[in-house]
């Protein structure tokens, strides 16, 4: 970061020192000095020839704000910088903060919209001959590429960031793309690679005496660390980080942080420290408005839980997970977590199978009809509007909705004449039966009213509790159809 070395003359002396000394504030990472020496440097603009230089300083006004997580404040002066930069018809001004507005929507997990304005301020400023920007916009690509799994793409985009900024002489843009590079190499598991892109990051950064990104190397090496199972290493660069952000203040990485200290509980097997730091990783992320660290973070928290046995929560986890990764389409971590899903939801139906099992060894007439019943009720639950992130578990509910019959005798079940009146009571009791042998079974959709109201009747001439038309809960009244 240079920005007085581009200040065009006749730049007033004072308002270059107030730019100097807010270009050492962020080095310092103290982004509200930063701030106000540049809105001083903005006011001392009034009545110059050079007020053109407002649309900068607005902008680099946006990134503190943006560095900040304030995405709103952000937005706003990336608005005005574009304003102003249009009035005085300066094309590398507007590229620029196009730019700028770009990496509000990526930091929103707008990615979509975000990768649609980097390739207007990049054909913008290719235009206009603004070599450094179309470096910074292909790493910005490059990021985005990363977060929806298309690692090749992202690591070329980075290299080609790299090889201008190096022809350029920009040393103080290396250690943030070689944070990037690293962190692809990790990803696509040439660690030798990424140890050295770590390396070479950490030395500009120093050199630069840019903490954040010092922070943010080791924020990285623990990715890495933990990917070659080496839990201690992991853990000493996680302690780093977090020794550096309690020194300066600059909280930018913490989430990060605390969701390696999450997973390194994980691996440690200790699940409840796991959860708490997880959760606090969760509150940073949605508090910033990170939602590919939310996701991860709900990811991992959902294995803690697992560890836990509150299933419950493990499936609450991995739902939010799901549909921030399936907006931000993100194809590996995607498959990841529908791995997860499946994995969990294998459990369960083990549960259901051992409880199906016992059903059709009861009563023959059973054998093969819960299946039957569970197919046409998911079609038909389906067609009804049925939340489809729920309908394994709907389905769990139509497999075991005859499970109460177990508690009746087989002489009974298999009777080949006609019922007694007082065996016909017994067999009106199964469904209450049914429920109450689920009351301990822990399902993150409660399939209980499914069972207990099976055989409810719209007129009210079913049976147990003989509701009457909506008093029906909606899945019994699918699955009544359906039987």
């Amino acid at each position: 970061m240079n920005r007085v070395a581009s200040l065009p003359e006749g730049t007033p002396g004072r308002v270059t020192a107030l730019i100097q000394a807010a270009e050492s504030a962020e080095r310092g990472t103290d982004r509200s000095t930063a701030r106000d020496r540049y809105q001083a440097a903005l006011a001392g603009l009034v009545g110059s020839p050079e007020s053109c230089l407002a649309s900068s300083l607005t902008r680099w006004i946006g990134r503190s704000f943006l560095d900040d997580g304030d995405l709103d404040a952000a937005s706003d002066c990336f608005e005005a910088a574009l304003a102003i930069a249009l009035a005085h018809h300066d094309d590398p001004a507007v590229s620029h903060a196009i730019n700028c507005q770009a990496l509000v929507h990526y930091s929103r997990g707008e990615l979509d919209q975000a990768v649609q304005l980097f390739s207007w301020a990049e054909r913008r400023a290719s235009a206009a001959g603004e070599s450094k920007l179309v470096a910074m916009i292909h790493q910005n690509l490059g990021i985005i590429a990363s977060i929806r799994g298309d690692l090749e793409v992202a690591l070329d985009h980075s290299r080609r960031a790299l090889e201008t900024y190096e022809d350029l002489g920009l040393t103080e843009y290396l250690a943030a793309l070689l944070n990037n590079i690293g962190r692809l190499q990790t990803d696509l598991q040439v660690y030798d690679e990424a140890d050295r892109a770590l390396a070479a990051a950490h030395s500009n950064a120093l050199l630069t005496g840019q903490i954040t990104y010092q922070v943010l190397v080791h924020v990285n090496r623990v990715r890495l660390e933990l990917a070659r199972g080496r839990l201690q290493e992991a853990r000493s660069h996680c302690d780093q980080a977090f020794e550096l952000v309690r020194a300066t203040g600059d909280e930018r990485w913490l989430g990060d942080i605390y969701k390696h200290y999450g997973t390194l509980s994980l691996r440690e097997g200790k699940h409840a420290l796991a959860v708490r730091h997880l959760q606090r990783a969760g509150e940073i992320a949605r508090g910033h408005e990170d939602q590919l660290l939310a996701a991860e973070a709900a990811t991992e928290l959902a294995e803690a839980f697992w560890g836990l046995g509150k299933n419950r929560e493990t499936l609450q986890q991995l739902i939010r997970a799901h549909r921030t990764f399936d907006d931000l389409r993100a194809k590996r971590e995607l498959a990841d977590v529908d791995s997860r899903i499946s994995r969990l939801e294998d459990k369960f139906l083990a549960i259901v199978q051992a409880l199906g099992e016992s059903i059709e060894s009861a009563d023959s007439y059973t054998q093969g009809h819960c299946e039957r019943v569970a197919e046409h009720a998911c079609r038909l639950a389906v067609a009804d509007g049925f939340d489809t992130d729920l309908l394994i578990w709907f389905r769990m509910g139509a497999l075991l909705h005859d499970l109460g019959k177990v508690s009746i005798p087989k002489a009974i079940l298999n009777k080949k004449g006609p019922l007694t009146e007082a065996e016909w009571r017994l067999i009106k009791e199964h469904p209450e039966a049914g429920a109450e042998l689920l009351e301990d079974t822990e399902f993150p959709w409660d399939v209980r009213p499914m069972v207990r109201h099976h055989h409810e009747r719209w007129d009210g001439t079913g049976y147990p509790h003989g509701l009457v038309a909506h008093e029906i809960p909606r899945s019994a009244q699918v699955l009544s159809v359906a039987d």
